[in-house]
């Protein structure tokens, strides 16, 4: 395994995450939730992704449980902040609801502090200032080492940093996009001046689009599976058309190619990302250890992506940001 350094950031992350979003408490129970990150540990992942939102509270209780057995140390842990409940104060970026929020989160991490704490969106309603404010009263009180973001744009970061260097606050280390094959835009076109200019480290999401790229969509949607048991997530992805016939048969075409390369197309799609050099992390999910174990090969798999292998994927995605 690999480890990266979360952009200009010094803690250093696996190339490969494990994610708990949409399995710790919907597909897996304590069991299997220390089964899943008992073996991504042992293959060398060192950063779990968690977040307030995810089922309720309950994700962040079951991984607290899951990673008692491990040396505080040897783990990066992280959550995001914005849907906290249903009262007017639960969701947002407010000052109120992100320490709140972070305090309830420690609580049911069993943990002292976080080692990453994310605004989960951008907030309309709360001005940039406020949160940047808080964010660094959070980092400097100890309950977090760094903070970020999740799905801003490159213009409200560029006003984060500004107002962070103009108030000698502490600034943001990372932005958690959805990144993959299909989604490319942000990570490729929009954010390329942030990574030189403030160093900004990628701990991205969705590699697999939320299960397209693995191609068991290619014949439709089967009873068991992600897109069959969540509502909101198939009308996402329908909506953003993922599931778009063009992309299915790009989908067959990639999938000849990671059989050449002894691999699934799941693997081949991770390890795309990881030939990106801007990205630090790519946070991956699974209800299942040997599911955990096949994404973590992926980081094998990238060696054998040579230059003339991407011009091959390239031709077949066309859909390169220019």
């Amino acid at each position: 395994m690999k480890y990266n350094n979360l952009g200009k950031a010094g803690i250093k992350v696996s190339e490969i995450s494990f994610g708990s979003w949409l399995t710790f408490g919907n597909q897996l129970d304590t069991e299997g939730v220390k089964a899943c990150l008992r073996t991504a540990f042992e293959n060398g992942v060192n950063f779990f992704d968690n977040a307030e939102a995810y089922a309720n509270g309950l994700s962040e209780s079951l991984m607290g449980m899951a990673i008692k057995e491990y040396k505080r140390e040897d783990l990066v842990i992280s959550t995001k902040i914005f849907w906290g409940g249903k009262g007017p104060n639960d969701i947002g970026i407010s000052r109120k609801h992100l320490l709140e929020g972070i305090w309830n989160s420690l609580k049911r991490l069993q943990l002292d502090y976080v080692d990453l704490i994310f605004c989960h969106r951008p907030d309309p309603t709360t001005p940039i200032e406020e949160t940047v404010f808080a964010m660094d009263y959070i980092i400097r009180n100890g309950l977090a080492l760094y903070w970020g973001t999740s799905e801003w744009n490159a213009k409200q970061l560029e006003e984060a940093y500004t107002i962070a260097d103009k108030r000698n606050l502490i600034a943001p280390s990372m932005e958690q996009p959805q990144y993959n094959m299909f989604v490319r835009e942000k990570v490729e076109k929009e954010f390329k001046p942030l990574y030189e200019k403030y160093g900004l480290g990628l701990t991205t999401w969705s590699p697999l689009a939320s299960g397209v790229l693995t191609g068991k969509y290619n014949e439709g949607i089967p009873e068991n599976s992600r897109l069959a048991k969540f509502k909101g997530l198939k009308e996402d992805i329908e909506r953003n058309g993922l599931l778009s016939k063009e992309n299915i048969e790009k989908v067959r075409k990639l999938t000849k190619i990671a059989v050449d390369l002894d691999a699934t197309m799941a693997q081949l799609a991770i390890a795309w990302i990881l030939k990106n050099p801007n990205v630090s992390t790519v946070i991956t999910g699974a209800s299942n250890p040997q599911q955990v174990k096949e994404n973590i090969k992926a980081s094998e798999i990238k060696e054998k992506l040579t230059d003339d292998v991407i011009q091959e994927i390239e031709k077949i995605l066309n859909n390169k940001p220019l």
